[in-house]
C-alpha cells in the first residue's frame, strides 16, 4: 500500500521530543502570534476609565509608597547622591516585567482550555504572546524611568552619584533573561496547575513574597550587612541578581559581577528548558485532566 503522508504539506503528530522548540513552525504561525499580542494589548485595560494610564500609575505609586515606607520610615539607605524614588523606580520597572511574564503565563492551559480543545496551533505561542505583549508595558515604564532620571539630573541636582554605565548596551540581554526566567517558571506552574489547582492561588501570594526577597526596594549590600546569615538567599536568587545588574547599568550603583551574571544566565536557560519539557509533555494530555 502506498504511503500517502508524502502528499501532505504539514503533518500534526503527538510524537514530539522532550525539548521541542520548533522555530520553523512558530514562524509559520507568526500571524497568529501577532494577533494574540494585539489582543492582549487592546483588551488589557478595555472598558476601564483610566485605560493605558494604568501603565504609569502602578509603577509610580508603588515607587512612591516604597520611598515613604522603606526609605523615609524604615531609613533604608540607597546610596549617597542616589534619589530614593529613582532607586525604587528602577527596581519596580525591572521587577514588573519579570512578574508580568510569570503571572501572565502561569495559567496558560486553564485560561485557554476552550481554544486548545478545538483547533491546533503550537501551544507555546500562547505564553510567548504574553511575554511579547508585556514588552510594550516594560518599554513605556522604561521611558517613564528615563523621564524621571532626566528630571532629577537637570532640575534637582540630587543625582551627582548616578550615571548610566557603558554596560547599558547589554540591557537587551538582561531583558531576555527576565523573559526566559518568567516564561520558564510560568510554563512549569501552568503545567502543574492542570492537576493541582491550589497553585493558582499560591502564585499571586508567592510572587508578592518573592518580591521582598529579590532586592527590589533595597540594595543587596544593605541586606548583607543587616542579615548576613540569610544573605545566601538574596545572593543566589537569579531575579535579585538581574534587578541589581539593571540598577548597575542604568544608575551606576553597585558593581557588575561577571560570575553572578553567568550564574543568572545559566539558571534562566535551565529553568526555560525545564519549563519547555514539562509544557510539551502536558499539552498532550492536559485536556483530560483540566
Amino acid at each position: 500500500m502506498k504511503n500517502t503522508d508524502e502528499h501532505w504539506l504539514y503533518v500534526i503528530s503527538s510524537q514530539k521530543k522532550l525539548i521541542d522548540f520548533n522555530f520553523k513552525e512558530i514562524w509559520r504561525y507568526r500571524d497568529l502570534l501577532f494577533l494574540f499580542v494585539k489582543r492582549d494589548i487592546i483588551t488589557l485595560y478595555k472598558q476601564t476609565v483610566l485605560g493605558p494610564l494604568w501603565y504609569l500609575i502602578q509603577p509610580l505609586f508603588t515607587s512612591l509608597i516604597f520611598t515613604l515606607i522603606f526609605n523615609n520610615l524604615a531609613d533604608i539607605p540607597t546610596g549617597e547622591g542616589v534619589p530614593n524614588f529613582l532607586f525604587n523606580l528602577a527596581g519596580i520597572t525591572s521587577w514588573n516585567y519579570f512578574k508580568d511574564c510569570l503571572v501572565g503565563t502561569s495559567d496558560t492551559f486553564k485560561k485557554n482550555e476552550n481554544i486548545f480543545g478545538k483547533v491546533y496551533f503550537p501551544r507555546v505561542i500562547m505564553p510567548m504572546s504574553v511575554v511579547v505583549s508585556n514588552l510594550l508595558k516594560f518599554g513605556i515604564q522604561l521611558l517613564v524611568f528615563i523621564g524621571f532620571y532626566i528630571y532629577y539630573l537637570y532640575f534637582t541636582g540630587e543625582t551627582y552619584s548616578v550615571l548610566p554605565q557603558s554596560t547599558i548596551v547589554f540591557l537587551p540581554l538582561l531583558i531576555g533573561l527576565m523573559a526566559l526566567l518568567g516564561l520558564g517558571l510560568g510554563m512549569i506552574i501552568s503545567s502543574m496547575t492542570t492537576k493541582y489547582r491550589d497553585l493558582t492561588f499560591l502564585v499571586q501570594f508567592g510572587v508578592q513574597l518573592l518580591m521582598y526577597g529579590s532586592a527590589v526596594m533595597y540594595p543587596m549590600s544593605y541586606f548583607k550587612d543587616k542579615l548576613p546569615n540569610y544573605y545566601w538567599f538574596i545572593e543566589w536568587n537569579p531575579i535579585a541578581i538581574i534587578i541589581e545588574l539593571f540598577r548597575t547599568m542604568a544608575l551606576g550603583i553597585g558593581s557588575l559581577d561577571i560570575y553572578k551574571l553567568t550564574y543568572a544566565v545559566i539558571i534562566s536557560f535551565i529553568v526555560f528548558l525545564i519549563g519547555l519539557v514539562i509544557f510539551n509533555k502536558t499539552e498532550k494530555s492536559f485536556i483530560d485532566t483540566i
